[in-house]
């Protein structure tokens, strides 16, 4: 089966049938040359990004699912922790761990039958769910942090120097504020094919 590589350059003499291709555009017309396709370079870096991001989360979940923890379920309980009083709406702990609300509310209902958190109306408008840091779930927490951080020390922290950890906490950073301020990505309410 032909590989189509969507980020290099087309080159029409590596086309393969024009019926079996999908989606790339295999001659220079308007389409193709306002594309700007990434070099070999960026798309080498791109996706050693992603495939390291993705290993990252699969070997940080993997040594929590040894306490018998997710990691999403230890990012709430970790905001949750941070947040004044140890409580936070439920949208905004969405906002923080970038997650949709309806995952968020299937996470905080497993977290809820441990005993770790409570959920209870929001005070100011009573319609909105404020998620609160049970004493439990801060007890475990306290046992949990520690196998995290060694597990974050040994997966992503101490794989590199300090000058390159620091160049990507950069980096990421640079990402995330073009993230908040790009006015193309979608709001989940306005894009019916997305989880709101």
């Amino acid at each position: 089966m032909h590989h189509v590589d969507p980020f290099r350059t087309p080159d029409p003499r590596d086309a393969p049938d024009p019926a079996r291709t999908v989606g790339v555009s295999w001659d220079h017309g308007p389409v193709a040359e306002t594309v700007r396709w990434l070099s070999e370079d960026e798309q080498s870096s791109w996706r050693a990004y992603l495939r390291a991001s993705r290993e990252l989360d699969a070997a940080l979940d993997r040594d929590l699912h040894c306490h018998g923890i997710s990691l999403s379920e230890y990012e709430l309980v970790s905001m949750l922790s941070e947040a004044d009083g140890g409580r936070l709406r439920m949208s905004a702990v969405a906002d923080l761990i970038v997650q949709s609300r309806s995952r968020v509310t299937h996470t905080a209902a497993r977290l809820e039958r441990r005993g770790w958190v409570a959920r209870r109306p929001a005070p100011d408008d009573g319609r909105g769910v404020v998620l609160e840091l049970t004493d439990e779930g801060r007890g475990a927490l306290e046992h949990l942090a520690v196998a995290h951080v060694e597990s974050v020390r040994r997966h992503f922290v101490d794989v590199m120097s300090p000058e390159l950890f620091r160049a990507l906490g950069e980096a990421m950073r640079a990402v995330d504020e073009a993230y908040d301020a790009d006015p193309t990505t979608p709001d989940p309410t306005q894009c019916p094919t997305m989880d709101a």
